[in-house]
C-alpha cells in the first residue's frame, strides 16, 4: 500500500511539472510557471532559464502586452539585457501577448550566443537597442528571429516539375511556400575573382492547398528531379514590426569572407516592418562583412517602410581566384523571398560615396519592389524574376542585376557607372524585358565617363549552368541623360556598353552562345551634352537589333 502511494504521489509530481513548462520553446529555452517570482537565469550549458510567477502570468495576460523590463531587462544601455530580451519574447509567444519595448530604455545586447525569437506583434518603440559586436560568441547567431509557428514538413509524390507549371497534383493543408532543389544540377557558375562551382538548382514559389501554383512568382526551372522538397504553411495574419533605433558597434574581425548575422532575420510570411531605424558605428581599417541587419529568407509578402538603414565599410580580401577583392557586405540581405517590397526607405550614408558598399543584396528572389527609396544599390546577385524600381534614386552602386521576366525602372534616378548592369560575373544574363519611364540616368554619379545605357560582359566562353541572354525587348521611355561632363572626344551615350571586344566579326565563335536583344523601343530620349544617342562601341555584335524610334 506504501509503495502504491508513493508512485501515485511521483506520478502526481511529474503531472504536475509537466503542466508547469510550456511547448513549442527553442530547444535552448525552459519556461516554467510557478508561485515563485519571475526570474531569468541562464543554466550552466547556457541554455534560457525563465520562471514567471502565477501572479505575473495572470497580470501579463490580463494586460495583452508584456515589456522587457518585466522580465528584468535593465535598459541603460550598460547592463546586457539579452536575455531579458529573449524571455519576454519567449513568454509572449506562449500567449499570443504582443510585446512592447520600454520608452526611452537603452538595451544593450552583447556578444552572447542568445536569439530572441518573435512571434507576436513587437513595437521596439523610441528605445535604443547597442548591439556589440566587438567579442561575439557565434557571428551567425541573429539578434532576433521572426518566425512563424506553422511547422515545415515534407510534401510527398512530387519527383520532377516543369518550368511556368500552373499545377501540381497534391493536396495541401492550407497556402505554402515550397522549396525545391535538384542538387545534381549547377547553376550560377560564378565567373571572375569570386569564381565558385555554382549552387544547385533551386525554386521557390507558393501553392495553395488545391495544388495551384501563383503564376505572379511561377516556377522558373526543369526539375526531371528533386533531391530536397520542404513545404512551409504560410501565417495569413500579418505581424507587425514597429520603431526601434538600433546601432551596431561594428566587429573588428580580420577582412576575410567570415560573414556577421547579427540583426533582424525574418523567416516569416506576412510580416510589416514600420519606422525602425539602424546605425553602425566602430568600423575602422579592417572588419568582416555582414550579411543584412535585415535578413530576409524563406518567406513571402514582407514590407520594410518608413525605415532607414546604413551602408558598411568596404573592405577587402584575397577572393578564391587569387586576386584582392572588395567584400560585398549588407545591411539588407535578401535570400529566397517572394514580393518583398521596401516602401519609403533610405540610408544614413551619402549613396554616392564609394567608401561604402552597395546597401543591399538578393539572391533566388521574386518580385521585389523598391518604391519611394534612397539606396545606393540595388542588386539581384543569383537571380530575380521580376523586378519594380519606382519613385526612387540610387546612388554609386546602381542598379545590378540578372534574372527573368520583367524589370521595370519608373519615375527615378539613377546615378551608377551605367543605367543598368547586368552582372558579368554570371553571365550578363536577363531572360525577359526591360522597361523604362520617365527617369534621370546621371552616368558615373556626374563623373567624367562614355556613357552607355547598358552595361555587362559576356564572352561566350563560361559555361554559367544556363544560356545568357539579353533582354529581349528593352523599352525606354522619356529618359534624361545628364552626361554633360563627359570625357574629351565623346562620341555621345550608347545603348549598349562593349559587351565583348573580342567579337569584332563572323569569326569570333562563341562556346556558350550569347542570345542578343532582338528590340530597342526608345521614345524621348533627350541627353544634356546634345549628342544623339547611339547603338554601342561594338556595332558588329548588336548588328541584329532593332532599334525603333518613336
Amino acid at each position: 500500500m506504501r509503495q502504491i502511494f508513493i508512485f501515485f504521489s511521483l506520478f502526481f509530481v511529474v503531472c504536475i511539472m509537466a503542466q508547469g513548462q510550456s511547448k513549442n520553446l527553442p530547444d535552448n529555452v525552459v519556461l516554467t510557471f510557478s508561485k515563485n517570482k519571475t526570474h531569468v537565469s541562464t543554466s550552466e550549458t547556457g541554455d534560457l532559464i525563465i520562471n514567471v510567477s502565477k501572479k505575473d502570468e495572470r497580470k501579463f495576460k490580463a494586460n495583452g502586452v508584456v515589456r522587457y523590463s518585466d522580465f528584468g531587462a535593465r535598459g541603460d544601455g550598460q547592463t546586457d539585457d539579452m536575455d531579458a530580451i529573449a524571455a519576454t519574447h519567449a513568454f509572449a509567444n506562449q500567449h499570443g501577448l504582443s510585446v512592447k519595448a520600454d520608452k526611452g530604455a537603452n538595451y544593450y545586447i552583447g556578444g552572447k550566443d542568445r536569439t530572441a525569437v518573435i512571434r507576436t506583434d513587437t513595437d521596439f518603440s523610441t528605445a535604443a537597442f547597442i548591439i556589440d559586436d566587438t567579442d561575439v560568441e557565434n557571428r551567425n547567431a541573429h539578434v532576433f528571429m521572426v518566425s512563424s509557428s506553422l511547422e515545415p514538413f515534407k510534401p510527398e509524390g512530387i519527383s520532377s516539375l516543369k518550368r511556368n507549371q500552373g499545377k501540381i497534383d497534391i493536396s495541401l493543408p492550407g497556402t505554402c511556400l515550397i522549396t525545391v532543389t535538384d542538387s545534381n544540377v549547377k547553376r550560377y557558375i560564378r565567373f571572375g575573382p569570386n569564381q565558385n562551382n555554382g549552387s544547385s538548382q533551386t525554386d521557390i514559389f507558393i501553392v495553395d492547398k488545391n495544388g495551384h501554383v501563383d503564376m505572379d512568382a511561377p516556377i522558373i526551372w526543369e526539375f526531371d528531379q528533386i533531391t530536397e522538397i520542404t513545404a512551409l504553411p504560410m501565417d495569413e495574419t500579418t505581424l507587425n514590426i514597429t520603431g526601434g533605433r538600433f546601432t551596431t558597434i561594428a566587429n573588428k574581425a580580420e577582412s576575410k569572407y567570415t560573414y556577421y548575422s547579427r540583426g533582424i532575420a525574418i523567416r516569416r510570411s506576412n510580416v510589416i516592418v514600420d519606422g525602425l531605424e539602424h546605425r553602425v558605428t566602430g568600423e575602422g581599417d579592417h572588419g568582416a562583412p555582414y550579411g543584412g541587419f535585415i535578413n530576409v529568407s524563406n518567406c513571402a509578402y514582407v514590407t520594410v517602410q518608413n525605415t532607414i538603414l546604413t551602408g558598411h565599410k568596404t573592405y577587402r580580401t584575397i577572393g578564391s581566384a587569387g586576386v584582392p577583392v572588395s567584400m560585398g557586405t549588407y545591411d539588407i540581405s535578401l535570400n529566397r523571398a517572394l514580393n518583398v517590397s521596401f516602401v519609403n526607405c533610405s540610408q544614413t550614408n551619402d549613396i554616392n560615396d564609394g567608401t561604402y558598399w552597395g546597401l543591399m543584396g538578393s539572391n533566388f528572389c521574386k518580385n521585389l519592389i523598391l518604391d519611394n527609396c534612397t539606396f545606393s544599390r540595388f542588386d539581384a546577385h543569383m537571380g530575380v524574376a521580376n523586378a519594380t524600381i519606382r519613385n526612387s534614386t540610387l546612388g554609386h552602386m546602381g542598379i545590378n542585376a540578372i534574372g527573368t521576366g520583367t524589370f521595370t525602372v519608373e519615375n527615378s534616378t539613377i546615378r551608377g557607372r551605367t543605367l543598368i548592369n547586368l552582372r558579368s560575373d554570371y553571365g550578363s544574363t536577363w531572360e525577359g524585358e526591360f522597361v523604362i519611364r520617365n527617369c534621370i540616368f546621371v552616368p558615373a554619379g556626374g563623373r567624367p565617363v562614355s556613357a552607355s545605357l547598358f552595361g555587362g560582359s559576356n564572352s561566350g566562353q563560361h559555361d554559367f549552368g544556363y544560356t545568357c541572354y539579353m533582354p529581349e525587348r528593352i523599352t525606354i521611355e522619356n529618359l534624361k541623360i545628364d552626361d554633360s561632363s563627359h570625357p574629351e572626344n565623346y562620341q555621345g551615350p550608347a545603348i549598349f556598353a562593349n559587351f565583348n571586344p573580342k567579337m569584332k566579326d563572323e569569326s569570333y565563335k562563341e562556346e556558350f552562345p550569347y542570345v542578343i536583344t532582338k528590340e530597342v523601343i526608345l521614345k524621348n530620349v533627350t541627353t544634356a551634352s546634345g549628342k544623339e544617342l547611339r547603338l554601342s562601341d561594338n556595332a558588329f555584335m548588336f548588328r541584329n537589333v532593332k532599334v525603333k524610334s518613336e
